[in-house]
């Protein structure tokens, strides 16, 4: 594929209901430009709007039809094209504890291969500044709480995601290599649980949170007394509005961090009973719920230390309430 094809300059919208949660960040020289890769996802929509509305930063297109990620040639022919200032890795295969127990060599293979593609182009390209996104999974399964960025490879990985988790520890130590090597600034961002506008609300096939606001709104509609959840309903986990995600990776490449691993997240967690209560009431769902506890209940609790990002000034704004009320009305725009 010729990468002089799927050059394009992505423009800001006239609307947007997050302007006011923008922080302006006028310290970007006029001109620069940025690739975010994996732009109509949820993490790279967010960020591309919250470039839009805060930076000069000019935002280059090249989406998934037009470059597939895991076409190692076409990436790099679109990197010696193209003069970028920074990358954003926002690319991945993701998917919730089914997809990723039941696609596991999908997961591990797709992912490793868009990493070392864009990682390695951008590199050879001299791109001098590059931000990959990870995820919490990395880290091991039984860690002390809230995890801290240094519990890294200090224990065994949660068995239903290990091959994600690996191709994302894979992803950042390149990053943190070449850094350490040759002095570019590489870094990664490793954000809780991540849900808001633009999800994916597969039943089975997404995340937690998006897969019950669907399970929880046709249930709804059916009038149907229960509603099945899978697991027990006791794990812990952390959620962050991918606007407040958006937010603080702005922060971060404004200020190029000392450290190449950056946990990103709210703070506070809740039980999955207690978040499937959370998105009844914002659903209008009056049934009960059964917990099926033959389905994997993945790590007992996922707590990140966000000690690094808030010393640099940021913290998360959007609160769980108004969050799922957002994602709900998200999922019905999108389902209509």
């Amino acid at each position: 594929m010729d990468g002089r094809a799927v050059l394009g300059i992505i423009e800001p919208s006239s609307t947007d209901a997050s302007l006011g949660r923008i922080v302006n960040f006028p310290e970007f020289s006029m001109g620069q430009k940025v690739f975010v890769a994996g732009e109509r996802g949820m993490v790279g929509s967010a960020i591309v709007r919250a470039l839009h509305t805060s930076t000069n930063l000019e935002v280059v297109s090249a989406p998934r039809d037009a470059l597939d990620l895991r076409d190692g040639a076409s990436v790099e022919a679109f990197f010696q094209t193209h003069s970028l200032d920074w990358v954003v890795l926002a690319a991945a295969k993701v998917g919730g504890i089914h997809a990723n127990n039941t696609y596991r060599g999908d997961f591990i293979l797709e992912n490793l291969q868009i990493q070392t593609n864009v990682i390695g182009s951008a590199f050879r390209a001299k791109v001098p500044n590059l931000l990959f996104m990870g995820s919490s999974c990395i880290y091991p399964r039984d860690c002390p709480q809230p995890i801290r960025e240094e519990y890294l490879l200090t224990g065994p990985l949660e068995a239903t995601n290990e091959p994600y988790a690996i191709a994302k520890i894979a992803g950042l130590k390149l990053c943190e290599s070449l850094a350490s090597q040759y002095g570019v600034n590489y870094f990664s961002v490793m954000p809780t649980n991540l849900y808001g506008r633009n999800d994916n609300y597969h039943p089975e096939n997404s995340h937690v949170l998006p897969a019950l606001i669907r399970r929880l709104h046709e249930a709804k509609l059916a009038q149907a007394p229960s509603v099945k959840v899978w697991g027990s309903g006791q794990p812990r986990r952390e959620f962050l509005n991918v606007d407040d995600l958006a937010q603080a990776v702005l922060l971060l490449m404004r200020e190029k961090p000392v450290h190449t691993l950056i946990n990103v997240g709210c703070g506070e967690d809740v039980t999955i009973a207690e978040l499937a209560a959370m998105i009844a009431e914002q659903v209008g769902y009056r049934g009960v719920f059964e917990f099926d506890t033959s389905k994997p209940d993945g790590t007992p609790r996922k707590l990140l230390s966000i000690d690094r990002i808030q010393a640099m000034g940021w913290s998360p704004k959007i609160s769980m309430s108004q969050g799922i009320r957002e994602a709900y009305q998200d999922f019905l725009a999108r389902a209509a």
